[in-house]
């Protein structure tokens, strides 16, 4: 059991789930992470377990046949898969951030009919809003769908940094439709395009090309999607109305702000698990490293900052379970917990010396995973941007 990041408040189930899936990783995860990733081998045994246990249906309605549970029991248990494999966290993340889009704003038809597959892992949700130059401006989306007389919808465009694309089932795509809004984000659309998993044409005017080669975050597949006449019907559109699109996918952005949060917590915690056992191992001079002060404080400054990344997740998690707002206390946290990630995952690799560099040592793959949270669901100066205009204006002379 990990000493920091310790959550107060917790009920009994919440700490019973969470303690179930700390010991899940520590038997299942962490030791098979490292063959798994250096081969870029999907962990298909390690998601049926998942699925097993119940955590494709953590945050769906018991109604849906999911569990129930609020996104801070969700982050608390993506917090741990993180800090055994970045990767196995990321097979859920999409998965619920579509979840929580259809429990929030689908048709009663649209939650009848995904919802109780997506809580058994039968159906496995992705998410996709980027395309190849458009970066952080979403309201430049170029992928179009056009109405056509019969009601269908006819889609063209790529999108781009699809994670789980090729495994997924399901994807919430971010398309633009003609609205005649003044205002470009009022004419974006989600729609969910069922699929099945592969690669190739999966289904006509449907192309998956492949898995992108990544510097990290590897196991996951990360994939372009690619429209090239695909028909959509009326009942693809999430809740029934178009030009809802971006207001949609931005709610479901805020779960992914939080999980990304929390992966960072993840990711830091092993990283000051790996470097605080290690310095106490490792001896110079006569003495553990440990009992160096140059290392003795790299340690509380590693362990501080995991500390405070945790408490802002949680913060965050508690904001958006509550109702409240909380897109500044997500984009605060995301932006911290990946920073402070990133700090502390190249303080526990100096405090490895040359034994980091090697990949028979954990905290090498760590060192590659931490960048794309410093990027993904959105880069730290977006994050700052988006806090910066609420300050200003909640603060406003």
């Amino acid at each position: 059991m990990t000493r920091l990041a310790q959550t107060l408040g917790l009920t009994e189930f919440q700490t019973e789930i969470v303690a179930t899936v700390r010991q899940f990783v520590d038997k299942e995860v962490i030791p098979t992470a490292q063959e798994l990733e250096h081969s870029d081998t999907y962990p298909q045994a390690i998601v049926d377990q998942m699925k097993d246990m119940g955590l494709f249906g953590l945050m769906i309605p018991e109604e849906y046949g999911g569990l129930g549970e609020s996104l801070l029991t969700y982050a608390l248990c993506v917090e741990e898969l993180a800090r055994g494999w970045m990767s196995v966290s990321g097979v859920i993340n999409t998965h619920f951030i579509v979840a929580y889009m259809i429990r929030q704003h689908g048709t009663d038809a649209q939650k009848q009919k995904f919802l109780p597959r997506m809580a058994t892992g039968e159906t496995r949700g992705a998410f996709s809003m980027s395309e190849p130059e458009l970066g952080s401006d979403v309201a430049a989306i170029r992928t179009r769908a056009v109405k056509q007389p019969d009601g269908d919808y006819v889609i063209n465009g790529q999108k781009m940094w699809l994670t789980n694309g090729g495994s997924s089932t399901l994807v919430a795509a971010l398309v633009r439709t003609d609205e005649g809004a003044d205002k470009p984000h009022r004419n974006l659309t989600a729609f969910l395009v069922e699929k099945p998993t592969g690669f190739g044409e999966v289904v006509p005017g449907l192309t998956i090309p492949g898995k992108l080669d990544k510097l990290g975050y590897k196991g996951i597949d990360t994939t372009e999607l690619i429209f090239d006449g695909y028909r959509a019907s009326a009942d693809d559109v999430l809740g029934g109305v178009t030009g809802q699109g971006f207001f949609q996918m931005m709610d479901g952005v805020e779960v992914g702000r939080v999980n990304v949060s929390a992966r960072a917590c993840g990711v830091g915690i092993r990283a000051f698990e790996l470097a605080v056992r290690y310095a106490q191992q490792r001896e110079t001079f006569g003495k553990p490293i440990a009992e160096h002060q140059a290392v003795a404080f790299q340690l509380a400054e590693m362990a501080t900052k995991v500390e405070a990344a945790h408490l802002m997740m949680v913060n965050a998690a508690r904001l958006k379970d509550s109702g409240e707002r909380n897109d500044v206390a997500a984009g605060m946290a995301k932006y911290l917990a990946s920073e402070f990630c990133s700090e502390v995952t190249q303080q526990s690799f100096r405090i490895h010396g040359g034994y980091g560099y090697s990949k028979e040592y954990e905290i090498e793959r760590l060192m590659r995973d931490a960048p794309f949270l410093l990027i993904g669901e959105g880069t730290s100066e977006i994050q700052k941007n988006i806090i910066s205009k609420r300050l200003l204006s909640d603060y406003q002379v």
